[in-house]
């Protein structure tokens, strides 16, 4: 993922699918897989790329920041 190149269209429907906010887990996965062909796990390494990609930040703050936030919580609590 190099700097000034533009997010892919992969990119951008996990921080699309991140800022919709589905209601469980059981619904996100199924989610998840259908509609990106990825396996959760594999989604997840993505997002967790995305959140320190200055890329995803431009393209989408507000979702970026908000799982930052989530993701350094949860890091304190271990």
């Amino acid at each position: 993922m190099g700097e000034g190149e533009e997010l892919g269209q992969l990119e951008r429907a996990v921080l699309a699918l991140e800022r919709r906010g589905v209601v469980s887990p059981g619904v996100k996965e199924r989610v998840i897989r259908e509609e990106l062909g990825l396996v959760p796990v594999r989604y997840y390494q993505l997002l967790n790329a995305l959140l320190d990609d200055p890329r995803a930040l431009a393209h989408d703050p507000v979702t970026v920041n908000r799982l930052r936030r989530v993701r350094d919580a949860r890091r304190a609590e271990r």
